[in-house]
């Protein structure tokens, strides 16, 4: 019997084959789970369709989540096909203006690109979890979200996604203690830099990406399904006993200060 065999789960996020959220919804497929996969527009739609035919998913639904009214209806649609509830709901949403990702911080940060970079990015989770909180209770389910190390540390560019990642992981341990009582777990993984679509809107993204292989104690970069399979285990039975954490899937990247290949990078150019 494969792990996920007769759970349910949501997934949000998928913008290309290239997604983390696709790499996820490929790894609970994979273990025997259901799926319902959302799309935020009809541009999205078509290829969230393409995900939902290959990972054989119950339906797809529309969930723009700058939208209560949306992310409500969506959810309705999910208890009306799941009455009995849900195993989890994986948030994989996250967006700034492009123009807040592309030099310094001081400059080219707004009010109005912040306010759009905390609210999608950000209170999207806590929107999620409001909305799947009584479907989660049933089944004792989960909540993941995906951040980036931007949170904690200076990454050239990423600005004010940084802020909204860091508000996100606040979320992750409000959420954990708000929801624990019933059951409903709360985590996040913090993934290495992955050629992605939204990663491709930050400036030097290649550089970050070449930086990282060189510093990281692994010596490379993590891909898609590194993170999906971590997922795997944070949404499946195997993790009953964690909740509020934020698990690093990044060759290690985080644990290092400086380290011998930062030393030479300067004689390596």
């Amino acid at each position: 019997m494969k792990l996920l065999q007769g759970k349910r789960f949501v997934v949000t996020g998928i913008a290309s084959k290239l997604s983390i959220a696709w790499a996820i919804a490929e790894a609970l497929h994979r273990e025997g789970a259901s799926l319902i996969l959302t799309y935020p527009n009809d541009k999205m739609k078509k290829r969230v369709e393409m995900a939902a035919e290959q990972f054989a998913a119950d339906m797809i639904l529309p969930c723009d989540v700058a939208s209560d009214a949306e992310i409500e209806t969506c959810f309705a649609a999910v208890a009306e096909h799941w009455p009995e509830g849900i195993d989890g709901v994986v948030h994989a949403i996250g967006f700034a203006p492009a123009e807040e990702l592309n030099g310094d911080f001081t400059e080219v940060t707004s009010r109005e690109g912040s306010a759009i970079a905390h609210d999608i990015s950000a209170y999207s989770f806590v929107a999620l979890a409001r909305a799947s909180r009584e479907l989660l209770a049933k089944r004792q389910g989960s909540l993941l979200t995906l951040t980036y190390q931007g949170s904690t540390a200076v990454i050239p560019n990423y600005n004010v996604m940084g802020m909204a990642k860091a508000s996100l992981e606040a979320s992750v341990r409000y959420l954990a203690t708000s929801l624990g009582g019933e059951g409903i777990r709360v985590n996040a993984i913090s993934a290495g830099p992955i050629r992605t679509l939204a990663a491709s809107g930050i400036k030097s993204f290649r550089r970050v990406l070449d930086v990282n292989a060189k510093i990281a104690p692994l010596q490379r970069n993590v891909d898609q399904m590194e993170v999906g399979n971590a997922a795997l285990f944070l949404l499946s039975p195997w993790a009953s006993g964690i909740t509020g954490e934020i698990l690093f899937v990044d060759a290690g990247f985080n644990t290092v200060g400086i380290s011998e290949q930062l030393l030479h990078l300067d004689e390596e150019q």
